[in-house]
């Protein structure tokens, strides 16, 4: 799977399966949460793994009963050290860098999800005090994002803008005209990458050497 279909892949799935996440999964998750991006590498992004069912149940009743919340095997609240980050940036870093590395080190984890073959579903509403509460956060420790993992269950569907729509040349309001060169069909996209990834030429120049390579081995066979 490359980029492009685990970014299609993103928030897809409000349903999942009963099946347990093993821990080596867990920890490949939270070492690429781990690995984000982090304004000025303060690394004030902390994570708190949530599997406890009671647990579940109080993150459940302070995101307003999202059910993807309480059936989700997993749930990953990613949480900002505000003290951490406000040493360095002040006001700005606490109100804007947490969010934004929070946001980051989210996606980072939603991504390798996908490519794991789960599936996530970001979570941003929900009572910020009672999340702390339920998970005994420091006063300096703020969660920002809960992200619910599990295997896939039943896909929705979202419809999205078409990117045109919501991109502008060199300033706000000129529109930028990309249809003649990319369109979100996915057979055309995926070749359009293979394209610009590796020229024609090269990659006659490959499939030329994977198809001596096989005759080699049928040969010795």
């Amino acid at each position: 799977m490359n980029v492009f279909e685990a970014i299609e892949k993103l928030e897809k799935v409000k349903e999942f399966d009963d099946k347990e996440i093993d821990d080596k999964i867990v920890g490949v998750l939270l070492y690429a949460g781990s690995q984000s991006i982090s304004a000025g590498n303060v690394q004030e992004i902390e994570f708190v793994v949530v599997k406890d069912d009671e647990k579940k149940k109080m993150l459940y009743e302070a995101s307003l009963n999202q059910e993807w919340v309480l059936k989700a095997p997993l749930n990953i609240v990613v949480c900002a050290d505000l003290k951490k980050i406000s040493a360095k940036y002040g006001v700005r870093g606490e109100v804007l860098y947490s969010i934004e590395d929070a946001s980051f080190a989210a996606l980072a984890i939603a991504l390798q999800a996908i490519e794991l073959g789960l599936a996530t579903y970001i979570v941003q509403t929900f009572d910020e005090e009672s999340v702390r509460i339920a998970l005994r956060l420091p006063e300096n420790i703020r969660p920002i994002l809960i992200i619910s993992i599990g295997y896939p269950k039943k896909k929705v569907e979202k419809e999205r803008l078409n990117f045109e729509q919501i991109s502008w040349l060199d300033e706000y309001g000129k529109k930028i005209e990309l249809s003649y060169a990319f369109q979100p069909d996915r057979k055309m996209n995926y070749a359009l990458l293979q394209d610009i990834l590796l020229p024609k030429e090269k990659r006659k120049k490959l499939s030329e050497k994977i198809k001596e390579i096989v005759r080699k081995i049928k040969r010795k066979s």
